[in-house]
């Protein structure tokens, strides 16, 4: 499957692009277990915490670089809470709040409030990543 190209996304909903291979850490990790988490791959560019599936947070690497944050303490107390897009909105909608982001991606969450993946913006604008 080709990626979709973000100028042919008209009429498509998140769900039609959510990119569904993502990983949560626990709302309970502490903020040197989100960097190591970060540190195992160059193309994670925001964490998101979930407590029993439901969206807590995120948190971008620059979030939490730097030496005045204790690793102990916990990334639940310093995430963001970012933009949520729920899956049937346009995928349009998404792409917008997605770009409002310093890391180009925004969470996507049903009615519950359950982390179903995330809309991602490619670094070079033009479509939206884990779609192929």
């Amino acid at each position: 499957m080709p990626k979709t190209r973000i100028d042919g996304a008209a009429g498509l909903t998140v769900a039609d692009v959510i990119h569904k291979q993502f990983s949560a850490l626990p709302a309970s990790a502490t903020i040197g277990e989100v960097r190591d988490w970060f540190a195992v791959s160059t193309s994670r560019r925001m964490a998101f915490l979930a407590d029993e599936g439901r969206y807590a947070g995120s948190l971008t690497p620059e979030d939490i670089a730097g030496d005045e944050l204790d690793p102990e303490i916990a990334a639940a107390d310093v995430a963001m809470q970012w933009p949520t897009v729920p899956p049937e909105a346009p995928a349009t909608a998404g792409e917008h709040l997605a770009l409002l982001t310093p890391a180009r991606r925004v969470p996507v969450v049903d009615g519950d409030g359950r982390l179903l993946g995330v809309l991602s913006v490619s670094s070079d604008l033009e479509t939206f990543c884990g779609t192929d």
